[in-house]
Order: C-alpha cells, then structure tokens, then sequence
C-alpha cells in the first residue's frame, strides 16, 4: 500500500512539474514575442507612419531641400503631375542620407545631373529632397509630369525591406490622393526608358503587381478613415 502511495506522489511531482515547465516556456514565449514588436514598433516610430501634424494621412518626411542649383534642384516648375516614379538607389545599404547628401554635393562637383523628390531609406525614414511642383533629374523624358521616389535597398538584388516597403506604400498611396495620381499611373522606371529600375520590381512584375494593391488597399483605408 505505502509502495503504491510513493508512486503515486512521484507520478503527481512529475506532472506537476511538467505542466508548471509548459506554462514557464509559454510565459517566456509569450514576453519575447510582446518584447520583438515593442522593439520594432520603436525602430520604425514614427518613419511612415502618419505625421500628427496633418489629418491627411501623409507619412513623417524630414525634409530637407536641396541647395538650388543647375546639376540637381533647378528650381524649374513641373507641367503637373501626372505619374509617380518608382525607382531604387543601385546602392545597396546605402543611407536615404547620403543618397540626399550625394545629390546636394553635386552643385559643387558638377559631376553629374541627378536627383529625386523623394528617398526611402532603411529604417523606412523619409527624405523630401525637392518640392512635388518642381522637376527632378530621375526620369529622362518623365521628368517633367512625375514625381520621383528613391529606394534604398540592403541587398544587390534590389529587394526593399519591410520597413522600406511600408513607409515606400504609405508615400506612394498618400501622394496619389495628394497629387490626385491614379495607381494605375505609379510606374517603374523602367517603363520609362527600359532601365533595369526598379531591379527587383523589374525581374519579379508579380512582386510590382502586388505592391500597387497594397497602394490601393492604402488609400481605400485612407478614404474609409475619412
């Protein structure tokens, strides 16, 4: 009788310990995983998220306009906007920064004509470099009716990261209501001339489609929280 008790009580400190292990591993699990989205919710805040400042749904932007001059601001006045560009660095890791910094130096160094409206960087921060009413040397022919938005990349197969993604989406859908630019007339630059820009975007066109639905999906929400 007493042999059957013992065995009792370790079968029961046995399963005890087995449901108290249970719930210890999913306590830990549960705390990593509200710790991996606090720490990403405080990476990306606020790049692409809503600017308080508005109510029109734009993302934050830091703005930082280029010095007026003839190699990348000329200052000159677009013809109306008619189409937004979409096209990446060619730099992999490159900073939004830089790209910005890169095209303000060229009033000095006059090495080449280039610049862009927009760039999306890493962390999914947001740079206006020119004003959407000016041109910007991104586009060739396209210069004059579109605005242009650059994207930096980690990678040389030109795949943009979440983070880069999302505020590149919540940019994209905001300036079409803003700009009254249809999806349909979001483009790649290769569309343009036939450069391999966007590369990613060019070498996967399901990936492209599935962004222009997700811009859609943007301003559907944006015009639903009107």
């Amino acid at each position: 009788m007493n042999a059957i008790k013992v065995k009792q009580s370790k079968e029961e400190k046995i399963g005890s310990l087995a449901i108290w292990g249970c719930l210890f591993i999913l306590l830990i699990t549960v705390c990593g995983l509200v710790f991996r989205a606090c720490t990403r919710d405080d990476r990306i805040s606020p790049y692409g998220m809503p600017d308080p400042a508005y109510d029109d749904g734009r993302p934050y932007m830091d703005v930082q306009l280029l010095t007026p001059n003839e190699y990348s601001r000329p200052c000159i006045p677009s013809d109306g906007v008619r189409g937004i560009v979409i096209h990446y660095v060619g730099n992999p890791r490159s900073s939004a920064q830089a790209n910005r910094d890169y095209f303000e130096g060229l009033k000095d160094s006059g090495e080449a004509y280039a610049s862009s409206n927009f760039i999306v960087g890493l962390e999914g921060e947001i740079i206006q470099c020119i004003p959407t009413n000016e041109i910007a040397y991104c586009s060739n022919e396209r210069n004059s009716d579109t605005v242009s938005i650059e994207v930096c990349h980690e990678t040389a197969d030109g795949k943009f990261n979440d983070y880069t993604y999302s505020s590149l989406v919540n940019l994209t859908g905001w300036l079409c209501m803003y700009l009254d630019v249809s999806p349909r007339d979001v483009i790649r630059h290769y569309d343009v001339t036939g450069k391999i820009c966007p590369k990613y975007y060019v070498e996967h066109p399901e990936a492209w489609d599935t962004f222009i639905d997700d811009v859609k999906v943007w301003i559907q929400t944006e015009k639903n929280r009107q």
